[in-house]
């Protein structure tokens, strides 16, 4: 399952993320309410985690806006055991569970089972696409010109993030922590190697390098100017 975790508090945060990653779950987590938002409505999740007080947007508004945009992602709501009333409220507004804090990682990790075995929902997430760049975040695959990528789950999650952030640069430091969760810069050479090897791979299937090195910054997802 791929998982997106909408949380400002940076602790818990990171400790959702790294309990969810080590579980298995495919993770992106943010701080802000509104771009949650702007990744959440892309349908590309199949679950949603997301705090009741966010800045930008509050989790109730986030949940209602996420259902006005038709997205059928599962959503736990987390909040303060105390707020009963915003429990309802925001199960009312569309959330498919909540969980009160502090908890544990095996009950939310149970509680993300318990939502996926929920009957499926008649709605595929739509696809990524930059030129002949094509991204299904739902069946785990990619293709250039038609052909497709075979790819690491690590490189799939590179060229996933290039996607979502197509025509802007993607630094060094946002792949360490959303691809391999290291939330400082090692001195390694781990986004560089998987990186060329993703760049080959598309540069081999489509007859020309998509992925453009921005020295000193990171990655940039560019369609070429001239032939292909």
């Amino acid at each position: 399952m791929r998982i997106l975790i909408v949380e400002d508090d940076r602790d818990t945060r990171e400790w959702i993320d790294g309990g969810l990653y080590g579980e298995g779950y495919v993770t992106h987590a943010v701080a802000d309410g509104r771009e949650g938002l702007a990744l959440a409505v892309q349908g590309a999740f199949d679950g949603i985690v997301v705090d009741r007080k966010l800045p930008g947007l509050d989790g109730i508004s986030f949940i209602r806006a996420v259902r006005n945009a038709e997205v059928q992602s599962r959503i736990i709501m987390l909040t303060a055991l105390s707020e009963t009333h915003q429990r309802i409220e925001g199960l009312d507004a569309g959330a498919d569970d909540y969980l009160g804090k502090p908890f544990s990682m095996a009950e939310l990790v149970a509680r993300l089972r318990a939502l996926s075995r929920r009957p499926a929902l008649n709605r595929e997430s739509p696809l990524l696409e930059w030129g002949p760049l094509v991204l299904d975040p739902t069946r785990h695959s990619a293709s250039c010109r038609g052909e497709r990528l075979e790819l690491t789950p690590t490189e799939f999650r590179l060229l996933d993030i290039l996607m979502r952030h197509a025509g802007n640069v993607v630094t060094r430091s946002m792949l360490l922590e959303q691809v391999w969760h290291f939330h400082f810069s090692p001195r390694t050479s781990v986004v560089e190697t998987h990186m060329s090897r993703l760049r080959s791979k598309v540069r081999d299937a489509g007859g020309a390098s998509f992925i453009e090195t921005v020295r000193g910054y990171g990655y940039r997802l560019q369609l070429p100017t001239g032939p292909a």
